[in-house]
């Protein structure tokens, strides 16, 4: 086992146009790890995995997968690949384990040898029961993993899942988690974009935040939380006119802010000390704060922080400096 990460990219640039989409992206992800890629739309993510996976060449930088380079090396970078999209790509019209053998035989396996992998995989993805049925009357959580099972038929060493879990309920969404947190552990590197940020924090050992085609923070959901407030400060305010005027006092620091219950929150290490000191700042004369709770910071805090604005909220979802 190398030492050498599973996937670099060093000063990436790409551009449609005047529309600069990448602006001198540097990641490396190590082997047997999963790296999230977060960012609003338009970050960069997709063109990061495009260019990584061969389909989109660079205008500048280079990107490596193994050791290899992406545009120089496109047949060994693809033999160590593979990637799966937002939507499952399995035939409707055959049965799971069929989906599973015409891949096998497309990755250049035997017969026999295509028969077993398929059969692992089944297993594997908990879906031998299901394997003689046509896929058409698959669940969506089943076409997810199905899709994921087919995608590790030829056994890659890196694979790039982009919004793996869009369009799950809660069950299918926790069921594919524990699908992809058991690749890694196998020594497979998984590189996900994702909007959920609670997937990010379930599953990453690192999350690298895009904005504008640049790397504006990476470190573990741990270091940056931690970083970029610990705990949160939310405040209720007596009504509208305090609303503002607390927004006003807080500035750049604000991390929540929820108009319709009347809160703002604000990043703190949770020290009484800091709190008294932010109560007094916020409000003076002790008059517009209602009521106030202190909790553990999200990632959504971070991204909020980082980018300006939330994450897409659940029911629209489709699918840095070092810490």
């Amino acid at each position: 086992m190398t030492s050498a990460p599973a996937v670099e990219a060093v000063e990436l640039r790409k551009s449609y146009g005047t529309a600069v989409v990448l602006d001198g992206l540097t990641l490396r992800v190590a082997r047997g790890s999963v790296r999230a890629l977060l960012g609003p739309n338009g970050a960069g993510k997709t063109t990061t995995v495009r260019i990584l996976t061969t389909l989109t060449a660079p205008d500048g930088g280079a990107a490596r997968i193994d050791g290899y380079d992406v545009v120089r090396e496109r047949r060994q970078v693809r033999s160590r690949i593979s990637l799966a999209g937002q939507y499952a790509a399995v035939d409707e019209e055959q049965t799971g384990v069929e989906n599973l053998r015409m891949m096998g035989r497309l990755a250049g396996l035997g017969r026999a040898d295509a028969r077993r992998r398929a059969a692992d995989l089944l297993d594997r993805f908990d879906l031998g029961a299901a394997g003689g049925r046509r896929v058409a009357g698959y669940s969506g959580g089943m076409r997810r993993r199905l899709d994921l099972a087919a995608s590790l038929v030829g056994e890659p060493s890196v694979i790039f899942l982009d919004e793996p879990t869009t369009g799950l309920d809660p069950r299918s969404r926790q069921a594919l988690w524990t699908v992809i947190a058991d690749l890694a552990r196998g020594g497979t590197t998984v590189l996900l974009t994702t909007q959920y940020l609670e997937e990010a924090d379930q599953l990453a050992d690192t999350v690298s935040v895009l904005d504008g085609g640049r790397l504006v923070a990476e470190g573990s959901p741990a270091e940056l939380k931690e970083r970029f407030g610990a705990q949160r400060l939310d405040l209720r305010l007596r009504d509208h006119a305090s609303l503002v005027e607390a927004r006003a006092r807080l500035g750049t620091r604000v991390v929540h802010h929820d108009p319709g219950r009347l809160e703002v929150g604000v990043a703190t290490d949770g020290s009484a000390p800091h709190i008294r000191d932010l109560l007094d700042e916020v409000d003076p004369a002790r008059r517009t704060v209602v009521r106030f709770t202190v909790r553990g910071a999200t990632l959504d805090d971070v991204f909020l922080a980082l980018t300006g604005h939330p994450a897409a909220p659940a029911a629209t979802r489709p699918e840095v400096t070092n810490v």
